[in-house]
């Protein structure tokens, strides 16, 4: 959980360029009643999974989910979910269903013998650890649409920011409260 501090330190990182959208992809086995939360606060979200999944997987599923800088929405998942792994954050020029489609094509990899397995990338302990060992060609296909992620860090008063430099990634440490 975050104090007020860190929350407004978190908004101010997050809404600090005009024009641009802000999302989060939240992992609903990280989140107790994410997709209760999503309806009653009418947050403008999607399931990354694809169909009409049964409740059990709808409960577990990862949601990309559009945020509102003073939205009720966004208050609960910085408030409550910072420091939970709840999930990331970024910006970006596009719609919701622009960066469905780009987040989707992550959700499955293979390992050296062809077998699939599910890429947990929009758990913050992954992508912090998984962008820096990217190439220019990786980055430039994660990130896309994507202009900046936002993750929090082992500490939850500090967060860490990724962006690209050219072909590069910048990482930026950014201390929150």
């Amino acid at each position: 959980m975050a104090d007020e501090k860190t929350v407004q330190s978190l908004k101010m990182q997050l809404f600090s360029q005009q024009g641009f959208r802000v999302f989060a992809i939240l992992d609903g086995a990280s989140i107790p009643l994410l997709q209760q939360n999503l309806v009653s606060f009418a947050a403008e979200h999607a399931c990354l999974y694809r169909g009409e999944l049964e409740p059990d997987m709808a409960k577990v599923a990862p949601y990309l989910v559009m945020l509102e800088r003073d939205a009720e929405f966004t208050k609960w998942v910085l408030s409550k979910g910072w420091g939970e792994h709840w999930g990331i954050f970024g910006v970006t020029h596009t719609d919701l269903w622009s960066l469905r489609r780009h987040f989707r094509k992550f959700l499955v990899v293979y390992d050296e013998s062809r077998k699939s397995l599910y890429f947990r990338y929009y758990d913050p302990r992954v992508l912090r650890v998984y962008l820096p060992t990217c190439n220019a060609l990786e980055l430039k296909t994660i990130f896309g649409p994507v202009l900046s992620y936002l993750v929090e860090d082992e500490d939850p008063k500090s967060c860490r920011k990724f962006m690209m430099a050219g072909d590069a990634l910048q990482e930026d440490m950014v201390l929150l409260g």
